[in-house]
């Protein structure tokens, strides 16, 4: 099929999709094609037509394989794996309008590679690692529109508190200041204000944190985050970004799990409590979506048992929604979930055993 076959044919089937949407009713799991070889640990982002899922664990070694699906025509495209980066999980991926960058993972010891992957070419390029940052697995990764910034994670030296910002177009790295900057840490979250990013939380030595910070990269400067009226400190959390503030929620600690949060405001330096009332449960590896309105939690891990309830918050009415159970997928932590701006795609985990299906879910 030639390539404006296939772009005529993806453009019957999204128009026939987005009708099938408008009929398909709220609060509403679909099962569709099977993905790639089951896998946790693994990383996905959507580039507007398609998600991108690379790497990971499939219970006896690590993948340096992925796959694209295509939720018009649902089904999925193997990705080349010439070229690609080594296998390896815990590691990070961001979209970049044109291409996918992983970089690091590579646990017990890290990595300091990565590369960037062009799907319309179905072409990997290597990050260089000039100047990059030291190895490391657990990091965050965030996209600014020009560059990705690395920062945090754990390493053959131990957690560490520094990064480098990469420039694809130039290929080539610039570090990140020290001075200033959150406590050195794991298991964190980031989030990309248009502006900024936000570091937030993890494992720090001695425990968990409720630290952290705001770095701007044009300045290359850092400025704490207050702990005053933040959540407990945790981590394996989730974090996004709404356009103005930040919502942290979940994770784990000392004390267990949790299924409470906070709504960040960087512009008063301020916290404002999630609701309990009607959250879902306690948990840890679940993972986060944001609608455009609503945050959508799902899945994930709580005292050793495995969940497949979730909910939508609302955070001008500062209340929660059940998602619901009725055909929602098995129990499972470890996925990746991605927002379409439909509806959430829900790919891998483990739970009663490793998977490799792909769920939507229309809130």
């Amino acid at each position: 099929m030639s390539k404006s076959t296939q772009l005529f044919v993806r453009l019957l089937s999204t128009a026939s999709l987005l009708a099938l949407g408008s009929m398909v009713s709220a609060d509403t799991w679909l099962q569709r094609s099977n993905g790639p070889t089951a896998r946790i640990l693994h990383t996905a982002v959507w580039t507007g037509t398609e998600m991108i899922v690379w790497g990971g664990f499939d219970g006896a070694t690590a993948l340096n394989g992925g796959s694209r699906y295509d939720p018009a025509l649902n089904s999925w495209t193997a990705m080349t794996t010439s070229g690609a980066p080594t296998a390896r999980s815990r590691h990070t991926a961001v979209w970049t309008g044109t291409e996918m960058i992983v970089w690091g993972g590579g646990a017990p010891n890290g990595l300091n590679t990565g590369g960037r992957y062009n799907p319309g070419e179905d072409t990997w390029t290597s990050t260089t690692t000039s100047a990059a940052p030291s190895a490391r697995y657990r990091h965050t990764a965030v996209w600014t529109g020009i560059d990705m910034i690395v920062w945090g994670g754990n390493g053959s030296g131990g957690l560490v508190n520094n990064g480098g910002l990469y420039d694809p177009a130039a290929n080539s790295w610039t570090t990140v200041a020290t001075s200033g900057a959150p406590s050195a840490r794991e298991y964190h979250t980031a989030v990309w204000t248009g502006l900024d990013m936000i570091v937030w939380g993890g494992n720090v030595s001695g425990g968990v944190t409720n630290s952290g910070g705001i770095y701007d990269p044009v300045d290359d400067t850092w400025t704490a985050t207050t702990t005053t009226g933040a959540p407990a400190g945790r981590s394996v959390h989730t974090a996004i970004w709404t356009g103005n503030k930040m919502i942290v929620w979940g994770g784990g600690s000392g004390a267990g799990t949790h299924n409470d949060g906070g709504v960040y405001d960087p512009a008063l330096n301020s916290w404002t409590a999630v609701t309990t009332t009607s959250a879902p449960a306690a948990r840890s590896y679940h993972t986060a979506v944001w609608t455009g309105s609503k945050m959508i939690v799902w899945g994930g891990h709580n005292n050793a048992t495995h969940l497949n309830t979730g909910g939508q918050y609302d955070p001008a009415g500062n209340s929660w929604t059940a998602t619901t159970t009725t055909g929602a997928p098995a129990a499972r932590w470890m996925h990746e979930a991605v927002w379409t701006g439909i509806r959430m795609l829900v790919y891998g985990g483990e739970g009663s055993s490793f998977y490799n299906d792909t769920w939507s879910y229309t809130p």
